[in-house]
């Protein structure tokens, strides 16, 4: 609902018939509790103003207080909880008269709203403890309810207001005081942990986190309440227990509590984690999920209790371990054997009820296994999750859990086989597979989900592994792989490199056997196209990057090769230092602190341009041209600040399609005799506004100012038109309208950087700013003569860098393009085709990425990709997997066709006053604002075009 204080004051105002009486007038024309009922729900669609609230309360309550139907009074108490939340109407007017419905009702369902609308009145006045007070009394009252509904408001209405360990009423010795009300309000609450009815259960714990999440510290004596509440009868109070007995060993982890049936003692978190462990093997799968969940979070556990998650034996038979010194004088003082001197000295001990002596609930024993065992994919799911928290925390835990999660590699369900590959990644660094481990792995490259296929790929690149037959088995599967899926040649490959940078001195052993060299025999050459062939010399040379004894063992050849795939496939094959056939074939790329000086250099480009104004017009286009050129070598050469350079390239090819535009021959001639100048400047003009949409959208990482500094040069162009507009075209009203148009965008440019006016001092649009009274008075005529007077003066802007700034880039895996062999299909039906791309530094790509196919006859047709089609398989980066479906009518031969992907955008300058505006709302003070720009919507090209060829041919008669 708006509030009234933003609407501007006004003297004179129509008066329109207010709401609380059109209320009174329907609900007196009621004859009955049906017709009341309708108006009512008619009149709760309708927002109300603040300044009605509290008569439309009064008219609500006067009918609540005559009402005699149940339902009618019900809808009136939620209305007043409704009415309650209006933004700007402060409710405590209506506390005393809801205290008053609520001690007179007789109803429990009415009882229970007007309890509800309570809740929402005490929320509203934080500031007010008097009032908080008197609610919370109201709420002890009506605990002894006999409904259910009415304990749980009264119960969730305690967890949201009451006061942090103070008696309720322990000041006022009043009448409201009374014994039951000098107590603390955690004890009360903890009171309705043994109601007769579940759902009070279940609404005590909840109220008691309540308290929690209101960082109230919860008494630590609450602990065997809520552990008891652990083998209750219904699955949604024993859920909320296992919640509140996991806040508790948050709170108290070092606490220590004994042991029922024996003189041990426990830490409390121990104590928490195993009895949160036997809920694994509940009867309810919710309980069963929350409870692995919950496990995940406790890492302050102690190492014994979890390693027992993983083993079903019960833990040293439930005893207590006894230390080596006791045993040690055991076995002293009893001799090595049994000396058949006492009777029965060397019988097994007694049998242990393990019921009796719970050292740790048996249900632990094993929890993880019974947990990624069970019947529930969802609960399999929540074990692997919290295997991964607890492994990341202890390296001895992640190698023992390693042969579980492995094993769940093999599950049906996709979703479980998915998580569990992400959950090996990530505890990676922790383990080393063995080989029977590493078979098991590999076995899922089979897999026909390219989800599962590329998920394993990134895990061999993290994978230690111990031996060389390791390494060869999983060159042998992969290359299986690539056989298999040609469609993961650049994943197989990454896979490899890495491998290879890792096992060095495991590769070494294997090089004669992968190049298929000979000590004295001359082994032909392989084929260059052999994506294998590929996938064994990145492994090799990614391992010869740290084994300089490799190389030698090297054919001539390989030297060649290696030559070829540096240049090729320069982001898989590292620089190498070869003495191959007398050549020292060193990397020639910038060292380690190219980087820094790569920085400078940009920076000091930026600064030369910033001279500019003290040239003349060729001398500065030059250095523009010049200052462009290496810019874009820059980002060619240095990838770290290829968005950096590509930016600051493109802004300065702005100002100089804006200096040429602006040449002062085009502006001294008559209109007619410089038409072909006109159309250049138009276009020039045109191309500065894609430019500036291309910076503004197709970067990340801008601040305020470089957005500022672009819708600067946005407004330039714009006027540059506007001049261009009045030179060429015939008629007043078309100028009028555009003169108008480019006053609004001067004004929301006011509004949107506002904070950044003091950084474009001497700008085009501090000029502007300072002519705008004048501007808005003249004719449009002369307002031309004053934009491009002010347009040739203005200087250059200066351009300020952001920290980091990168530039959206995607690039089309498949189709390669590379195929002459062309995709046939019927005339009239469709062919799929499928896309594989990988997009690096795009923004919610769901709405904004877009696959543009443009057929040989100029059609084009943009598909937008569903959302599941996009996967993220790390910060910053997407993949794009889809199918297009392509159809054309009959062609004489193949043709090619261009796929290509597009960003799309939507700009409007005057987002912010428009927004500004809808805060205003139901006044009529909006007509003094411009009507809002039409949002500017587009898209940019952002990958290179990829051609397929395609023949449809005619149909068969």
């Amino acid at each position: 609902f708006p509030r009234s204080e933003e609407a501007p004051a006004k003297k004179l105002r129509l008066s329109k018939p207010s709401k609380s009486a059109a209320l009174h007038i329907d609900l007196c024309k009621a004859t009955n509790s049906t017709d009341a009922l309708q108006y009512l729900l008619h009149f709760a669609r309708k927002p109300v103003e603040v300044e009605s609230v509290e008569g439309v309360v009064r008219i609500l309550l006067e009918h609540y207080y005559k009402e005699t139907d149940n339902s009618v009074r019900l809808k009136i108490a939620s209305l007043l909880g409704l009415l309650s939340k209006t933004q700007g109407f402060s409710p405590d007017c209506i506390v005393d008269d809801a205290i008053n419905t609520l001690n007179n009702e007789k109803s429990h369902q009415v009882l229970a709203q007007l309890l509800d609308t309570l809740l929402v009145i005490g929320t509203q006045l934080p500031e007010s403890p008097t009032v908080r007070q008197r609610l919370i009394e109201m709420a002890c009252k009506h605990l002894s309810d006999t409904y259910f509904g009415v304990r749980n408001k009264c119960l969730k209405l305690l967890g949201c207001l009451g006061m942090a360990d103070t008696p309720l009423t322990k000041d006022n010795d009043g009448p409201g005081a009374s014994l039951g009300l000098l107590r603390d309000i955690q004890s009360i609450i903890s009171d309705f942990f043994g109601d007769q009815d579940p759902r009070v259960r279940t609404a005590a714990i909840k109220a008691m986190l309540q308290l929690h999440e209101r960082r109230i510290k919860i008494h630590e004596i609450i602990y065997d309440q809520a552990c008891r509440l652990l083998s209750d009868d219904y699955e949604q109070v024993r859920s909320a227990a296992v919640q509140m007995v996991w806040v508790l060993s948050q709170l108290y982890p070092e606490s220590i509590v004994p042991i029922p049936s024996s003189n041990e003692e426990i830490r409390l978190v121990d104590d928490a984690f195993g009895k949160i462990s036997h809920m694994v093997s509940d009867g309810s799968w919710m309980v069963r999920v929350q409870a692995a969940k919950t496990l995940g979070s406790m890492l302050q556990v102690s190492h014994h209790f979890l390693e027992q998650t993983l083993d079903k034996k019960l833990m040293s038979d439930l005893r207590r371990k006894r230390t080596a010194h006791e045993r040690a004088k055991e076995l002293f003082t009893s001799g090595e054997f049994s000396s058949g001197r006492k009777w029965a000295d060397d019988a097994p001990k007694e049998k242990l009820d393990t019921n009796t002596v719970n050292l740790i609930a048996s249900g632990a024993c094993g929890a993880f296994v019974h947990g990624l065992e069970d019947e529930m994919f969802e609960v399999r799911i929540a074990a692997v999750e919290a295997l991964s928290q607890l492994a990341r925390s202890s390296a001895s835990f992640a190698e023992k859990c390693l042969d579980f999660l492995v094993d769940m590699f093999n599950d049906e369900i996709e979703e479980v086989r998915l998580q569990s590959i992400h959950v090996l990644r990530e505890i990676s660094t922790h383990i080393t597979l063995r080989e029977d481990q590493l078979d098991t792995v590999l076995a899922v490259l089979e897999d026909s989900s390219r989800d599962i296929r590329e998920a394993l790929h990134e895990l061999i690149c993290y994978t230690n592994v111990s031996t060389k037959e390791c390494i060869q088995l999983a060159l042998l599967e992969l290359l299986k792989n690539l056989n298999k899926y040609p469609t993961d040649r650049n994943s197989v490959w990454k896979c490899l490199k890495f491998l290879g940078s890792r096992h060095p001195t495991l590769v070494l052993p294997l090089v004669p056997e992968l190049l298929s060299t000979h000590p004295y025999f001359d082994t032909p050459e392989p084929d260059m196209d052999d994506p294998a062939y590929i996938a064994v010399l990145v492994l090799v040379f990614n391992a010869a990057k740290s084994c300089p004894t490799m190389p030698a063992l090297f054919s001539d050849h390989t030297f060649r090769h290696y030559a070829y795939l540096r240049d090729s496939l320069s982001h898989l094959v590292p620089p190498l230092r070869l003495p191959g056939n007398g050549l020292d074939l060193v990397d020639s790329r910038c060292g380690s602190g190219s980087v820094e000086s790569a920085q400078l250099f940009l920076q000091q480009s930026l600064n030369r341009v910033s001279t500019i104004q003290n040239l003349e017009a060729p001398g500065a286009q030059d250095l523009l041209n010049f200052t462009i050129r290496d810019l874009q070598r820059l980002g060619e050469l240095q990838t770290e600040l290829a968005g950096a350079a590509d930016f600051c390239a493109t802004y300065l090819r702005c100002q100089l399609l804006l200096m040429k535009a602006l040449q002062e021959k085009l502006w001294n001639m008559a209109v007619p005799l410089c038409l072909k100048q006109n159309v250049t400047a138009t276009a020039a003009a045109q191309q500065i506004l894609e430019e500036t949409y291309k910076l503004e959208f197709l970067y990340s990482g801008l601040e305020s100012r470089q957005v500022a500094t672009i819708h600067h040069v946005r407004l330039q162009a714009k006027a540059l038109q506007l001049i261009l507009t009045a030179r060429t075209r015939q008629g007043l009203d078309p100028l009028i309208s555009s003169c108008e148009k480019f006053l609004q965008d001067i004004e929301s440019f006011q509004r949107l950087f506002v904070a950044e006016l003091p950084h474009l001092q001497d700008s085009f649009v501090d000029k502007l700013l300072e002519l705008m009274p004048r501007l808005s008075s003249c004719k449009p005529v002369e307002m031309v003569k004053i934009l491009l007077a002010t347009l040739r003066l203005s200087g250059l802007l200066q351009l300020r860098l952001p920290e980091q700034i990168h530039r959206a880039t995607a690039t089309i895996i498949e189709p390669t393009g590379e195929s002459d062999n062309p995709l046939r299909f019927t005339t009239g039906l469709v062919v799929a085709l499928d896309i594989d791309a990988t997009l690096e530094h795009v923004q919610d790509p769901q709405n904004t990425v877009k696959v543009q196919v443009l057929y040989p006859d100029g059609q084009s047709h943009v598909i937008h990709p569903k959302p599941s089609d996009f996967r993220k398989p790390g910060p910053d980066r997407h993949r794009l997997i889809t199918q297009v479906y392509l159809s054309h009518t009959a062609w004489t031969e193949p043709s090619q066709i261009e796929v290509r992907l597009l960003l799309a955008y939507s700009s409007s300058s005057t987002s912010l006053s428009s927004s500004s505006a809808s805060k205003l709302g139901w006044s009529d003070s909006i007509d003094s604002l411009p009507p809002p720009e039409a949002a500017v919507e587009g898209t940019i090209p952002f990958s290179k075009p990829v051609k397929v060829y395609i023949m449809p041919k005619p149909a068969r008669r």
